[in-house]
């Protein structure tokens, strides 16, 4: 067996965390990965699993040596997309992530049409609401939104989005309609956890402290919660554009917060060539500007 389809066992072994599971994936029996592990840890001198009758985990020597082996994967891989990069369209796997709702709303139209006219490509989603490292993961193209850090990644920006606080309209006539910041301390508030977790809210350049009394851990549920009439929630422009049109939600204290967050498209240099990057780049571009996210705030 080659070192490569070794490396590809033990990658499958630690993310399935079983060799059976691992074996599965890799079409092959599981004595097969039984004794390409075996042989990987007898060539580097170490063990690289904890094995059980119950569980396979990890040791220290394995955990360091994964994203090692994740990355040879990947420049093996993109060497071979790079090759193939030089055929006009797009074929293969193209791995993209986003916020969940963006990519709900902004990301899986684009991919669907996509997928739609390049019959030879096949696309992975990871929809999470928080960052991954691209390197390790083999993303190809990540969309961020909100200031970034430093790092060797090449951004293309696509637009903006703000913050906005809204409420149903039960609510307010129930509790009427806060008139500047402080008011917001007699008031319900829903809060959310995870990335944009807070204990204060920044509105127009100050903070505000908050004590909700309904957390949630996705955007879906704070947008459904406020429609509900359960509070006054603080989300972003594009998770409540088509409530707010629709008279379920209506935006308080406008505007709460003069900040633009600016929505990004993050690859790796050398992504940039390939055929799917190319044309899902100008596709989200395209859809940024139809959906008005090119404009100040975006909805």
């Amino acid at each position: 067996m080659d070192r490569l389809q070794t490396l590809e066992m033990f990658v499958a072994v630690a993310d399935r965390g079983g060799f059976a599971a691992a074996a599965k994936a890799q079409n092959v029996s599981p004595p097969t990965v039984t004794r390409a592990i075996s042989a990987l840890e007898e060539r580097l001198g170490v063990s690289l699993f904890h094995r059980s009758t119950r569980a396979v985990a990890l040791t220290d020597d394995g955990a360091s040596f994964l994203p090692r082996a994740r990355q040879i994967l990947a420049d093996i891989q993109d060497a071979e997309r790079r090759v193939s990069g030089a055929q006009s369209e797009p074929r293969g796997q193209f791995y993209v992530t986003a916020p969940v709702m963006f990519g709900r709303l902004h990301v899986l139209p684009v991919i669907a049409a996509m997928l739609e006219q390049y019959a030879q490509l096949d696309v992975r989603m990871m929809l999470i609401d928080r960052n991954v490292r691209m390197v390790e993961e083999g993303i190809d193209v990540a969309v961020r939104i909100g200031p970034l850090a430093d790092s060797s990644l090449l951004a293309v920006p696509i637009g903006f989005v703000r913050k906005k606080l809204v409420a149903s309209p039960a609510y307010l006539a129930r509790h009427g309609h806060p008139e500047k910041p402080s008011d917001l301390s007699r008031h319900q508030t829903i809060g959310t956890t995870g990335p944009r977790a807070m204990g204060e809210w920044r509105l127009d350049d100050k903070r505000v402290k908050t004590e909700p009394r309904l957390l949630l851990n996705t955007m879906d549920a704070t947008v459904a919660a406020a429609e509900a009439g359960l509070g006054i929630a603080n989300l972003l422009s594009y998770q409540v554009e088509e409530p707010i049109r629709q008279g379920k939600l209506i935006e308080v204290l406008e505007p709460v917060d003069p900040q633009l967050l600016p929505v990004n498209l993050l690859f790796e240099s050398a992504r940039r060539s390939l055929p799917a990057t190319r044309i899902f780049i100008d596709a989200m571009k395209d859809r940024a500007m139809d959906q008005g996210l090119t404009r100040l705030g975006g909805a």
